[in-house]
């Protein structure tokens, strides 16, 4: 799912972020650990070819980043990725069926509707598809923000502290959503958080561990 080999990233008159060297295996799921400032978020731009790394190593489902140009690190990551991001970005002036249609319309695919459906069904958002985000409540807005990472079959769900700001009864439910989710299309996860509850959560996660220093891979 994800390896690591001298991966090296800094942004315009920052520190250089070194990070450790890991290797995922046939590991089903991925957590990112670390507070603030300590890379995650940087590691799930890297691992989403949005951030082209400087130096070192980055494979992500079986697939080289460092040798794709730009333009092949998009269309490789609307076929085989599926983001979760932390503030969710639904759009507002669409519905949700609309906002589960733009994976779709964004790459000039045709729309699978009956797609959408079953996904609307599975994660018990059917009846809301006229609705617009502001009129949904913040769970069935993680709900929604779910079924479009997942309406093309990713290969792997990257999430971005998906438990942030929620209290324990709801950030369990978050985390029923999501590993159900990825296990009914055979997606990995890989996970970015700061919360010990998420590690609780998935107790046969590989877990690297960042600190500011950038530290150590859990067994």
């Amino acid at each position: 799912m994800l390896t690591i080999r001298g991966l090296r990233h800094h942004y315009p008159g920052a520190a250089e972020i070194a990070f450790p060297d890991f290797d995922a295996g046939d590991a089903a799921c991925v957590v990112l650990s670390g507070p603030s400032g300590s890379g995650k978020s940087t590691l799930i731009a890297l691992a989403s070819g949005l951030l082209e790394p400087q130096r070192g190593d980055l494979r992500v489902a079986d697939t080289d980043l460092t040798a794709l140009t730009p333009a092949q690190r998009d269309a490789w990551r609307g076929a085989n990725l599926g983001v979760v991001p932390q503030r969710l970005h639904l759009s507002a002036s669409l519905t949700v069926r609309q906002n589960l249609a733009m994976p779709y319309v964004s790459v000039g695919l045709p729309v699978d509707g009956a797609r959408i459906d079953r996904l609307m069904q599975e994660l018990a958002i059917d009846g809301l598809g006229a609705r617009h985000p502001h009129q949904l409540s913040m769970g069935q807005c993680q709900r929604v923000a779910v079924a479009r990472a997942l309406v093309r079959r990713p290969r792997l769900l990257l999430v971005d502290e998906p438990t942030a700001n929620l209290d324990d009864e709801s950030a369990a439910g978050v985390m029923n959503l999501l590993t159900d989710a990825a296990g009914r299309v055979g997606a990995g996860l890989l996970i970015a958080t700061h919360d010990t509850r998420v590690l609780a959560a998935l107790p046969t996660a590989r877990t690297l561990r960042l600190s500011r220093l950038l530290a150590e891979v859990s067994p």
